[in-house]
């Protein structure tokens, strides 16, 4: 495959770039502190041919458990910085990569610049030996640069990430990649598309976010990477998919065999996303699910929801408290899930907290609704 010309970056004992072959990575969907089932986990990622394991840390408990983790897999590893960027000194010393989000680092200690945080996160990163990942979310991009581009997220995300870049190169740091993701196949391929064309030197991290359960989350994982890597766009990449735990390793079979059709010209995806169909978001699992039953809530919601098959909507259904109330606010309706409730959305709005058991008939008597309106809507 030809390759834009990005510079190599060195993450542990693997290297990203233009010079490289495309590595495949996931993330353990295990409770850090966990450190045995962390541990069979990321091994199972590696065995099946992840490049890269990124893991959560949120707090002291998995800091230290962290320090074992390292110390039983052979892994490259990566830690996800969401909750506190301050984390990163505690975990530096145990992992290979740090990755930060901006739209999250912009909300922690809001009076402090930025480019202050960056800083200091640069500053870790050099005195450790590590690379770093900017990781722009569609759900998560800061409320300021959202206020600079209403209504163009896919400006929104690649502005912030370009800033970010300026960044680190104001600051004399160039060991860094760069993510933009959504969950629709279409922005990130536009996202990629409008950054490579800005910063063809930089890495790309390609994924798309909570692309959802199989076999929709890897078509629609395939229409995005099939454009992109087909184009020379992509160093490194994640298949986000919605799977129980002792499946994890799958996300890594899928990316692979895309990379080798794509590298073999074997095209299955069509040039677009089908967008007049329901469309079933859900985040792949990962240790800050606060109840194991979102997977198997999700997999329910698609089998519930299969009669509305032909009607133009997004039902989003998210697993934690960092990500769910933000990346379900442009779902139809979005529910993200407690340790004991799941909270009910229509766009922004927020419509209650449900047991588990008390969320499907909720869920399908507003489905009900928003159907029956619009077919009122277009009979007048």
């Amino acid at each position: 495959m030809r390759r834009n010309p990005t510079r190599s970056v060195r993450i542990g004992a693997v290297s990203l770039g233009s010079v490289h072959p495309v590595a495949v990575q996931s993330m353990c969907a295990t409770r850090t502190e966990d450190v045995d089932a962390t541990v069979e986990q990321a091994e199972a990622i590696r065995r099946a041919g992840g490049a890269l394991v990124r893991v959560a840390v949120d707090g002291p408990k998995d800091v230290e458990a962290l320090k074992e983790v390292r110390r039983q897999t052979k892994a490259s590893l990566v830690v996800d910085l969401q909750e506190s960027y301050r984390l990163a000194e505690a975990v530096a010393p145990h992992v290979d990569k740090v990755r930060y989000n901006p739209g999250h680092l912009w909300h922690h200690e809001k009076a402090k610049p930025v480019r202050e945080k960056v800083r200091f996160l640069v500053d870790v990163a050099r005195g450790h030996d590590l690379a770093i990942r900017i990781g722009v979310n569609c759900g998560s991009v800061d409320p300021e640069m959202k206020a600079r581009f209403p209504g163009d997220d896919v400006a929104a995300m690649v502005e912030s990430a370009l800033e970010h870049c300026r960044f680190m190169d104001e600051i004399g740091f160039e060991r860094y990649v760069v993510s933009l993701k959504d969950s629709h196949p279409r922005k990130v391929i536009e996202a990629n598309r409008r950054f490579a064309e800005a910063r063809p030197d930089v890495p790309l991290h390609l994924g798309v976010t909570e692309a959802g359960i199989p076999p929709e989350g890897v078509i629609k994982t395939r229409v995005a990477f099939e454009q992109l890597l087909s184009r020379g766009i992509g160093d490194t990449l994640r298949v986000s998919l919605t799977l129980p735990n002792p499946r994890k390793h799958e996300e890594v079979t899928v990316g692979l065999q895309i990379l080798a059709d794509v590298a073999a010209g074997r095209f299955r995806s069509v040039p677009v996303f089908d967008d007049d169909k329901l469309n079933i978001i859900s985040c792949p699992s990962c240790s800050r699910v606060e109840n194991e039953r979102f997977v198997d809530l999700a997999l329910k919601v698609k089998e519930m929801t299969a009669y509305a098959e032909r009607h133009a909507l997004t039902i989003a259904v998210m697993g934690c408290r960092v990500n769910g109330p933000g990346e379900t606010d442009d779902a139809d309706l979005g529910l993200w899930c407690g340790p004991t409730h799941v909270n009910l959305k229509k766009k922004t709005e927020s419509l209650g907290a449900y047991t588990y058991d008390e969320i499907l008939p909720r869920l399908k008597k507003e489905l009900d609704a928003l159907i029956d309106a619009r077919t009122v809507a277009t009979t007048r």
